[in-house]
Parts: structure tokens; C-alpha cells; sequence
């Protein structure tokens, strides 16, 4: 009698830490079997998506929906959806009648952030670095400098709390060391710190959460809770999701002194290369989550109502049925459809923000260290362990 076949262990998602590259297993998945399962750090099992047109099918189909992962006994990827408004926040913000105040800060326009205020304030944090000597580390006194200075401004919070509060975002986009009970109440730390700085405020709002709480309070659409928790997330994704990208960006720029040539050159190429780095950038740590409403096909693969997808717009963004030699960084890249920000309805409110602010930054950067240069090989580069949005621990450079 023959002996039964051994079946082989399901890979398991995430594969890699790393911003400076696409893991291997991805591009291999994407190749070979762009809908594949996996197992999660939750320790259950999902489809990963990899190809550009199953992930676009996966954004434009109502029967791929996120409506069970915010339950109780929603299928999850990481830790547990702790209250179903941090899941959909900008439904909640509709429903209540706060979306178009949320949408109007996070416009082309950014009222809250003038261009010649984000230029100054990174000036501020790169004469920090170069006055402690070289060499300076990027990640610190730039990336996560400016992405706080922007969130605390835009949201009104004082930017004196900003160690105290990335402390709470930081740990909160940390995947598996913590607890559910540690982050739980790591989460509770930051909703009662909302609740409290809203709960009392001036005649003149001092930014976007004073707005939408005196709206609140006439509309009375979100309770407390529900309230302070939407606060909490707007902070939190901001601030992590915005330093992570300028960090991981950062790091692509300074490796190459021709394209920082090139910018200073013809600076009205700056926005092309920001999509570029958009593009190329790896920053999700773990991936866009959908839940199967009904059973379907994605690609040849069957799904089943129930079924939990994670799409990884990292690997789609390096697709090469959607994107000619994917794999070189190319700042005149045009058509440049990538995915950083969703597709059709599914798009992410933020996007205006991270575009101007980041052109707004690396032109600042761009200028004020001429002589920017990464201090160490590449592959010496640390990066923050088991984070939703990938970070580098540090980015030495010299100038």
C-alpha cells in the first residue's frame, strides 16, 4: 500500500519586514499562483491576492466586502477589529453627517497646511539633525518629524504630546509581539486621551477634531465612544501610514544621487517621481483585508462565502501585466496606475495629503541637504519588526 502523500504547510503572511524590497515569495506567488492560501498571524487562513486586475476586481465587487470583518466573530488577519466604526470609519463619518468636513481637510487645497508652513517645519527637523553631527539618522528627524508636526497641526493636538501619542500609534500597528489584552488597552489609552481633549474646547477650533466635535454635538450622530475612537484612528493611521511612506521613500531617493540630480534640476518632475516611489515603495506590512459575501471566482479560483482575503498592494504594484519593467525605478514612469490608494470606491481619503505634503517635504529636503547620501550598504538598513505599515528602525545618512 502505497504511503500517503505529506501535504505540504500553507506559507505563512506576512513574508517580510523589509521596505527596500518586494519579499521573494511574493513575486513568486504573483508568477505562479496570484490567488493563494495562506495562513494569517491570527492563525486562520485566507486567499493572498498579488495580481493588478484580480485586486482591482476585488475593489470594484460588491460581493468583496468588509460589512463582517468589524464583528465579533469576523474572520481577522492580525489582532481583533475592537469596535466596528475603526473598520469604516468614513461610512460612521458619513452617517453622521462629519465626512464632508473630514473630506474638505484632507482636499487638494489642505487649508490646515500650507505649503511654506510643511517647508518650514522640515527645515526645522533636518538643522535638528545636521547641529547633532553626522551621521544623522532620516527616519527621526524627518520622516516621523514631519508626518507628526503635519497630523498634530491638521488635527489640532498639541504637538508636545507627539512622543506620547506615536508611542500608542506604533504599538498599536505592531502585529505580533503584544497581546490582544495589551492592545486593547493600549487602544483604550489613546480613545480616553481623545475623549478628554475633545470633551473640552475653545471658541475657535484649534483644528479638524474640534470642527467635527461641534458638529457632532449639533448632530448628535456618533456617541462618545464611537467618536473618540474615529479620532484616535485619524491620528493613528495619519501618522503611521505617512511616516512609514517617507521613510521608505527616503531611503530609495538617497541611494540615488542622479534622480536627486535630476529633481533639482527640473523640480516640476517632483509629483511624477512621488507616484513613482508610491509605486515602488513596499509599506504595507500585512494587507488590505475583504470578506467573501457570496461564492465567486477570482481568476480560476474558487471562493466561498466566508472566505477572508488579503491583498497585498505591494505585490500588485510590481505586476508586470500592469507596468513595464517593474522592477527599475523610473520617476518618468507614465501611465503610473498604481494601487498605493485603492481603486474606484475603494480609495483612501488620505491621498491628498501624502501626495502634496511628501513633494512638499522632499523639495525641502531636496534643497537644504544638497549633498544627502545614505551612510551605510543598503541591506545594513534596520527596519521596525512586525508592523501593519513597514518602517525603518533608522535611516543613517551624511551630507
Amino acid at each position: 500500500m502505497p504511503a500517503p502523500e505529506e501535504t505540504q504547510p500553507l506559507p505563512h503572511y506576512p513574508f517580510s519586514d523589509r521596505g527596500d524590497r518586494l519579499a521573494p515569495e511574493l513575486h513568486e506567488l504573483r508568477r505562479r499562483c496570484p490567488v493563494a492560501r495562506v495562513t494569517t498571524n491570527a492563525g486562520g487562513e485566507a486567499w493572498l491576492v498579488t495580481g493588478y486586475e484580480l485586486a482591482q476586481q476585488v475593489l470594484r465587487d460588491r460581493k468583496f466586502a468588509r460589512s463582517r470583518l468589524g464583528e465579533a466573530d469576523g474572520p481577522t488577519q492580525d489582532a481583533p477589529i475592537l469596535a466596528p466604526e475603526l473598520l469604516d470609519a468614513m461610512q460612521h463619518l458619513q452617517r453622521a453627517g462629519l465626512r464632508d468636513e473630514v473630506l474638505k481637510a484632507l482636499s487638494r487645497n489642505q487649508p490646515d497646511l500650507p505649503a511654506d508652513w510643511v517647508a518650514g517645519i522640515t527645515r526645522q527637523g533636518l538643522d535638528a539633525m545636521t547641529r547633532e553631527g553626522s551621521p544623522g539618522d532620516l527616519q527621526r528627524h524627518f520622516a516621523e518629524w514631519v508626518a507628526a508636526q503635519c497630523m498634530c497641526r491638521l488635527l489640532g493636538l498639541p504637538f508636545e504630546d507627539r512622543d506620547w501619542l506615536a508611542a500608542r500609534a506604533d504599538l498599536d500597528l505592531t502585529m505580533k509581539t503584544p497581546t490582544n489584552e495589551e492592545l486593547a488597552r493600549n487602544w483604550e489609552e489613546l480613545r480616553l486621551y481623545m475623549a478628554a481633549y475633545t470633551a473640552t474646547r475653545p471658541a475657535a477650533p484649534r483644528g479638524l477634531l474640534d470642527r467635527i466635535a461641534d458638529l457632532n454635538d449639533r448632530q448628535q450622530g456618533l456617541d462618545e465612544k464611537q467618536f473618540s475612537n474615529i479620532a484616535a484612528l485619524l491620528f493613528v493611521t495619519g501618522y503611521e501610514d505617512f511616516a512609514g511612506f517617507l521613510g521608505v521613500a527616503a531611503l530609495h531617493l538617497v541611494q540615488r544621487p542622479h534622480v536627486m540630480d535630476t529633481l533639482r534640476e527640473s523640480p516640476e518632475r517632483l509629483p511624477q517621481c512621488v507616484e513613482e516611489l508610491l509605486r515602488y515603495g513596499v509599506v504595507l506590512g500585512n494587507a488590505i483585508p475583504r470578506f467573501v459575501t457570496q461564492d465567486d471566482k477570482l481568476g480560476t479560483v474558487p471562493v466561498k462565502e466566508g472566505d477572508l482575503l488579503l491583498l497585498s498592494l505591494d505585490a500588485v504594484n510590481y505586476d508586470p501585466a500592469a507596468f513595464a519593467e517593474p522592477g527599475t525605478f523610473d520617476i518618468g514612469r507614465s501611465p503610473n496606475p498604481h494601487l498605493r490608494f485603492g481603486y474606484g470606491r475603494h480609495h483612501c481619503p488620505g491621498a491628498h495629503l501624502v501626495r502634496r505634503q511628501s513633494e512638499t517635504a522632499f523639495a525641502t529636503l531636496l534643497d537644504h541637504l544638497p549633498g544627502v547620501r545614505l551612510a551605510v550598504p543598503v541591506e545594513e538598513v534596520p527596519w521596525v519588526p512586525n508592523r501593519m505599515a513597514i518602517m525603518p528602525a533608522g535611516l543613517p545618512v551624511t551630507w
